[in-house]
């Protein structure tokens, strides 16, 4: 048996040694005992049973040693002030996205009013956070999400109904499913892969061995979804319309660009998130 704060000292110097974060030992015990962080500190001293102390263990171990996402090991993350359920299929939910989704909601009040009935689509929705959150956020708002993998559908499936809120999905690569049916949207949003597959040699193999594939790199430069986004997406937007992409660091420019050669008239805007970093990009298309 262990006390509560020998657990997590045995936690912290061991994921030190593997060389991952010393406080996930903090997050996966206070997931296992449905604790928050004030709870668990005010608990320091209590004896942590054998069974638990052998759960947490083992827990560590699989972040520790097979490289195994936090989010995995727990089996959900929170996003936009609820909680969603993720694995290996999808994803696993960043704050940037949070932005994203904040700047969609406020932009789309300057370019359409209040009493239009507006649809969205979510294209390479993952886990579904976008789509679930702009649905539980703006109340009748027609929903659509996207997405190539039907693995990743199941997990937003689920969110979806968890969160009640009402979206059809449509399984096919970027917006293909849209055109093949001759779907309209007002509010084009995508958060696709985006990063080099150069990139992937240095990253960390709890992304690289853990998350799919798909769902994070896009040729040479990072670019190849935003091409064919920007290539397509005058066949599925109504006018007015508003796009939001999510974009990797030091890419803006460049899919501002993409966007501006594909629709002429698209009026885009660089956005930079808490940390500086340009990390979307808006478009308003009137005409």
């Amino acid at each position: 048996m262990m006390k509560i704060y020998e657990a997590l000292k045995w936690a912290s110097s061991f994921l030190r040694e593997k060389g991952r974060d010393e406080n996930a030992g903090e997050w996966l015990l206070m997931a296992q005992l449905g604790n928050t962080r004030a709870q668990l500190l005010a608990a320091m001293q209590e004896e942590l049973p054998a069974e638990a102390l052998e759960q947490f263990q083992e827990s560590v171990r699989k972040h520790g040693v097979e490289a195994v996402p936090i989010q995995h090991i727990i089996g959900s993350e929170e996003f936009y002030g609820r909680t969603f359920a993720v694995n290996g299929d999808c994803l696993i939910p960043r704050p940037e996205t949070e932005e994203l989704i904040y700047h969609a909601i406020e932009k789309q009040k300057n370019v359409f009013s209040a009493e239009q009935t507006l649809t969205l689509a979510d294209i390479g929705t993952g886990s579904g956070i976008i789509a679930v959150t702009m649905a539980c956020e703006l109340p009748g708002l027609s929903v659509l999400a996207v997405d190539l993998s039907d693995r990743a559908l199941e997990v937003a499936k689920r969110n979806a109904a968890a969160h009640g809120a009402e979206i059809r999905f449509m399984q096919g690569n970027l917006l293909d499913p849209l055109i093949d049916a001759g779907q309209k949207v007002d509010i084009l949003l995508s958060n696709p892969p985006y990063i080099p597959e150069s990139d992937r040699e240095w990253m960390s193999e709890v992304v690289t061995d853990h998350e799919p594939s798909m769902a994070l790199f896009a040729g040479e430069d990072g670019l190849d979804c935003y091409r064919e986004l920007a290539a397509n997406m005058s066949k599925v937007l109504g006018l007015p319309a508003l796009v939001g992409f999510e974009v990797g660091a030091g890419q803006a420019e460049s899919v501002a660009a993409l966007i501006k050669s594909s629709i002429p008239g698209a009026e885009t805007d660089i956005v930079f998130d808490i940390n500086g970093k340009d990390r979307m990009v808006f478009a308003v298309i009137k005409e």
